[in-house]
């Protein structure tokens, strides 16, 4: 969720004689270097994409042809829309290994149809061997949740991330701010896991074929994963089996 954003300088020509800019022109000129700067941006991608595309095709000529007739990847990966989070990058992977879902502070709302739909579809249809829900360091949903601002629709969008603080609420408080925002990640992702295991589709894959689920934090400031311990006791395996596992 908090994207980090660059802004490009621009200078006038050294032999510009023109005269200082009043407070209403320096505005302008901002918005117009802002835009520029986006358009630039976005334009410099594009050209990037070509140089890309080529790349990849001279050092993995029969990658984009195979990824042409269909996809077999082996991870679904439910991440933040953050952009500084982007999965297939940060696990060195290439286009048609990860398929993904990615929301505001990687939540796993039951009733979603959206993050429901891709589940249902990566572990019934494209039989992927892992499930993976990553929550990240210095998450700007996870730091909404530890304050008390209205945020329009994020707000019922980050209920589940109030209810966890509201329950670990004593703990959450005595960490400073950054320590508060990695432990209600690795909660949300853990609340995560939970969740996940409560689709039937998810608890018949398991027992089935072996599906294996995963709780990941990734560290923005390093690059690096760090796995969750997500074990249950068997009790508590079975009590979900038997509550939550339907017949098709």
């Amino acid at each position: 969720m908090c994207p980090t954003s660059t802004v490009s300088l621009m200078h006038r020509s050294p032999c510009s004689t023109s005269a200082p800019l009043r407070s209403s022109q320096k505005s302008a000129a901002q918005t117009s270097a802002n835009s520029d700067s986006l358009s630039d941006k976005f334009s410099a991608a594009l050209a990037k994409n070509k140089e890309w595309a080529a790349k990849c095709s001279q050092e993995h000529p029969e990658l984009l042809p195979t990824l042409a007739v269909g996809q077999h990847p082996e991870i679904l990966w439910i991440g933040c829309s953050d952009s500084r989070c982007p999965e297939t990058t940060i696990l060195g992977l290439l286009p048609g290994d990860v398929f993904t879902h990615r929301n505001i502070a990687n939540v796993i709302h039951p009733a979603d149809l959206s993050s429901g739909a891709v589940i249902e579809f990566a572990v019934r249809h494209l039989r992927v061997k892992h499930v993976v829900i990553c929550g990240h360091t210095k998450c700007g949903g996870v730091a909404a949740a530890l304050g008390n601002k209205g945020l329009g629709i994020l707000d019922p969008w980050l209920i589940p991330l109030r209810q966890l603080r509201e329950q670990h609420l004593a703990d959450l408080q005595s960490l400073s701010q950054d320590e508060a925002v990695v432990k209600l990640a690795e909660l949300n992702v853990k609340e995560g896991l939970k969740a996940l295991t409560q689709k039937s589709v998810v608890l018949e894959a398991m027992q089935e074929r072996g599906l294996q689920v995963h709780g990941l934090i990734y560290d923005v400031g390093s690059g690096v994963l760090r796995e969750l311990d997500a074990a249950e006791p068997e009790d508590a395996i079975k009590a979900r089996l038997t509550s939550f596992k339907t017949d098709a």
